[in-house]
């Protein structure tokens, strides 16, 4: 049932409550509850009163009273765990979480890393533990493999084809999959998952795929820039679609409702439909949406797209989605968090969707890949994502890289430290037989992104490789039952959906209290805040995630890349996002020229303040919000974000910034221009 239309546009995104406890499908709050019955009614209210005992708790049992105007002022980590754990009792309770990373994680406690969203496939234990056998005896079944050494292959097949046809049986490939799919809990007999080299080629790859015709569109859900999303949307167009967005209402960042509802209906008016793409949660904001807009966009013919990429790692696993099931999912993959970034995307597409699906010659050589054995590893670099190129190969060519393919926010590699992914080709039958052929080697990126290879692939050498490997794994697989040890997958399924869902929901909102109580000193109206958050505040359903900027004593703000950069040698990695797509009521059209932003093609950093246009629209092109974006993770634990917000502080001095430049300068180290 789609979401009911309310009196006015005003009140429509403040009206429209949705009650999204963890594992069920959203249920409206309606006013006058005393007058239900029964137990929904009882269950309904029990949901709201913890909400409310939440959100109460969050507001005046952390920092009660307290307004921090220097950095020094700050109370001590075990004073501020203390009260954190005194205004959330539940956060005790999950001590098992603290362990597994004391256990399994401990470089995390080196460097705080709010720069990656994704699925976790091993710890770092295990990935220092996992040595390279050099023995060519056959393991007796079952065979253990010895992750994380894989490499990610290219193959030359249509989204279409694959599908139908998928790997060949057995091997490593088809292990790893069985192992993801079963953590998600998304069913084999209904979905097929297909491998990709990163999550903007995922998304490409479908928007190649799907059955765009003249009058069909495109309508994806994003408050902010996503280079995947943009990628999806010049394809589409491309093939004749029409591309709309939904916008998001100032400034909760709340979905425009009667907006969205309005473009749902007039697609099935015009009899085109099309590919509705959904993420559940902004990986900026951490503003998270109702389950119940997927099933409105199905019953108006709409095929259903999740991006669930921003998503924790049990966060498929819930009563909703297993009734809504969408058409196609897209999850990315990430080794070991924290330390090797290289990795892979997943998508996911409804075996009874297919009928979508039509074969594309372009998307053959978009980016389909296998999960391959690593013939050589280096071992000079801690088992970072640096991985050694055979010798017994010619030096390849630069790939082309095409910058639609440029994920900014993607948390594949950070902000700060990037990997790319080349093929080698021209297979040579010896260095097969040696067993010294690298399918797909990671090396260092250039700076900001990960850069997947775009050239085509050619038959001859594309098909000979896809059809050898295709061989050696049909063969390994005939020859045992392999077994995948994924310890990231065996964490986040020990803890399980609410733990950690509750988890992070204290330390996000502690992080929310803690960074509002900064205010810098001898200003008036009792000091200008440091920092101005946006999306939502205090919040029981709130995502893990926060974008917010820094403004120094004169209200101006702090560039939100030199944010990142300071922050990064400090030893937190962050990441910058652009919020667009902002929708401003009459209440709040007073703020549309102060707050927005014009990005001239290629600036980063944002430029001339946009003049108001015509209300209730959006300005458009590359309007919006530059802002530093913190993402937390299933591992984050309190210190995490204490360290942030002690980071953070240290703006409130007025000669941070400065100090911080000579401090390097001194250093003989690339100075930071503001």
């Amino acid at each position: 049932m789609a979401p009911p239309a309310s009196n006015g546009a005003d009140r429509d995104h403040d009206r429209d409550l949705y009650l999204c406890l963890p594992g069920c499908v959203p249920v409206r709050a309606k006013r006058g509850a005393a007058a239900a019955a029964g137990a929904g009614a009882v269950t309904t209210t029990t949901a709201r009163a913890s909400r409310h005992n939440f959100v109460r708790a969050a507001a005046s049992g952390l920092l009660a009273g307290a307004s921090f105007t220097n950095h020094e002022s700050l109370p001590g980590l075990p004073d501020a765990y203390a009260e954190f754990a005194a205004a959330f009792p539940l956060y005790g309770a999950l001590a098992r979480a603290d362990a597994i990373r004391g256990e399994e994680y401990q470089h995390l406690d080196r460097h705080v890393c709010l720069d990656y969203t994704g699925i976790n496939l091993f710890s770092h234990a295990q990935m220092n533990a996992s040595l390279p056998s050099t023995s060519s005896a056959a393991p007796p079944a079952p065979v253990a493999w010895q992750p994380p050494f894989f490499d990610i292959a290219y193959k030359s097949a249509s989204l279409r084809t694959q599908v139908q046809c998928g790997d060949a049986a057995g091997g490593i490939g088809a292990a790893v999959t069985r192992r993801i799919m079963a953590s998600l809990k998304i069913p084999e007999d209904e979905y097929t998952m297909v491998c990709t080299a990163n999550r903007t080629t995922a998304f490409r790859l479908l928007a190649e795929s799907y059955s765009f015709q003249s009058g069909k569109q495109l309508l994806p859900v994003y408050d902010y820039e996503s280079e995947a999303v943009a990628a999806m949307a010049d394809s589409a167009r491309r093939r004749g679609a029409e591309v709309a967005s939904a916008s998001f209402a100032w400034p909760s960042m709340r979905i425009h409702g009667t907006d969205l509802r309005k473009k749902l209906a007039r697609g099935r008016r015009r009899g085109g439909r099309g590919l509705f793409v959904f993420p559940l949660a902004s990986r900026m904001t951490g503003a998270r949406y109702p389950y119940l807009w997927m099933s409105a966009a199905r019953e108006q013919g709409w095929h259903v797209a999740l991006d669930a990429c921003a998503l924790g790692t049990k966060d498929l696993d819930t009563f909703g989605l297993s009734l809504i099931r969408p058409d196609f999912i897209v999850c990315n993959f990430f080794k070991v968090f924290g330390e090797n970034p290289s990795g892979f995307a997943g998508l996911f597409v409804k075996r009874s969707s297919l009928a979508a699906l039509e074969r594309s010659v372009i998307a053959r050589s978009i980016g389909i890949v296998s999960i391959v054995p690593a013939r050589r590893w280096s071992l000079h670099d801690g088992y970072s994502t640096e991985l050694e190129h055979s010798l017994s190969f010619p030096k390849l060519a630069e790939p082309v890289l095409d910058d639609v393919d440029v994920e900014t926010t993607s948390s594949f590699s950070g902000p700060l430290s990037s990997t790319a992914i080349t093929r080698s080709r021209n297979l040579q039958s010896d260095a097969t037989e040696n067993g010294d052929a690298p399918e797909i080697r990671e090396v260092d990126a250039a700076e900001n992104g990960f850069y997947p290879p775009e050239e085509p692939m050619s038959a001859e050498n594309g098909g000979h490789e896809t059809e050898q490997l295709a061989k050696e794994e049909g063969q390994r697989g005939a020859e045992s039952v392999m077994e995948v040890e994924c310890r990231g997958l065996d964490h986040a399924d020990a803890l399980g959906l609410i733990a950690i869902g509750n988890r992070l929901r204290c330390i996000s909102n502690w992080l929310v209290v803690a960074l509002q109580k900064l205010r810098h000193p001898h200003a008036e109206n009792n000091g200008h805040q440091l920092v101005k958050l946006y999306g939502p505040r205090v919040k029981f359903d709130r995502g893990p995630s926060l974008a917010f900027n820094v403004f120094d004593w004169k209200g101006e703000r702090v560039a939100p890349p030199l944010v990142q950069k300071l922050a990064d040698r400090h030893n937190i990695s962050l990441t910058c996002g652009f919020l667009r797509n902002i929708w401003f009521s009459d209440k709040y059209e007073a703020d549309r020229g102060a707050v927005l932003e014009h990005r001239a093609a290629g600036d980063g950093a944002g430029a001339a303040v946009v003049t108001p246009g015509k209300r209730r629209k959006d300005a458009g092109g590359d309007v919006g919000i530059l802002v530093v974006n913190a993402s937390l993770g299933f591992l984050s634990n309190f210190e995490d974000a204490y360290r942030l917000w002690a980071f953070v502080a240290k703006f409130l001095d007025a000669d941070f910034v400065e100090k911080e430049r000579w401090r390097y300068t001194a250093l003989n180290q690339r100075t930071v221009e503001v």
